[in-house]
């Protein structure tokens, strides 16, 4: 599978997303600089990694939003091209329109950075395909504003729609409903504040984020 990594002034996970989409796939990813106005021909997965894009000035991912690349991602998601936004890649979605809600600082207004325990509420994306439905997974969370907010009447909405890919199993940052992972309503793209590309290995704690992009790539085959 040909890949993408947004690469944004103040990424700092870039590299750890292009070494595990390198691992499952067997294939180097391009690294797109976020002041490119096109993505690769034939990409078939673009990732936008966490970090501080910008140094989280105005709001975290709200100017990475409107970087030249990102209106080439949302034509591309509109295509069917899958897309994972993980941590501050989670919060440009939002900012872009991709995803709706915004996410905000941490409850306990703390930076926040350990293993977490998810449950897997949507077993049936493609991103979520090498689970099973109710299982607990582990991933690292490294976030100050993974806080998850949605009016009422949206979080209803997506519920409904069985768009909840992933919840804390425990109240991490005060998520709303405790959403650690969201998915479009098309279902290829999905926003997500833990970590996966930190779990790909045994050396890492365990396999649960390589069976993520494992699944992935046999769905998207």
């Amino acid at each position: 599978m040909k890949s993408a990594v947004i690469v944004f002034p103040g990424s700092n996970c870039d590299r750890d997303i292009a070494v595990a989409l390198e691992d499952v796939t067997g294939t180097r990813p391009h690294m797109v600089w976020h002041g490119e106005t096109s993505l690769p021909d034939g990409v078939g997965l673009i990732a936008l990694p966490g970090g501080f894009s910008y140094g989280d000035y105005l709001r975290c991912g709200a100017i990475s939003a409107r970087s030249p690349v990102v209106r080439a991602v949302v034509e591309a998601a509109g295509r069917g091209v899958p897309v994972i936004g993980i941590c501050n890649g989670f919060q440009i979605l939002t900012e872009a329109g991709l995803l709706p809600g915004a996410l905000m600082r941490n409850s306990g207004l703390n930076f926040v950075c350990r293993d977490v325990a998810l449950t897997v509420d949507n077993s049936q994306s493609i991103f979520t395909s090498g689970y099973g439905s109710g299982e607990t997974i582990t991933f690292p969370v490294a976030h100050h504003d993974g806080n998850y907010f949605a009016d009422a009447e949206t979080l209803d909405r997506i519920e409904g729609e069985g768009r909840v890919a992933f919840r804390y199993a425990e109240d991490v940052n005060g998520s709303a409903r405790n959403i650690a992972g969201l998915l479009n309503a098309s279902g290829n793209v999905i926003g997500m504040m833990p970590h996966p590309e930190r779990r790909i290995e045994a050396a890492h704690g365990g396999l649960d984020g390589r069976r993520m992009f494992e699944g992935l790539l046999e769905a998207v085959a």
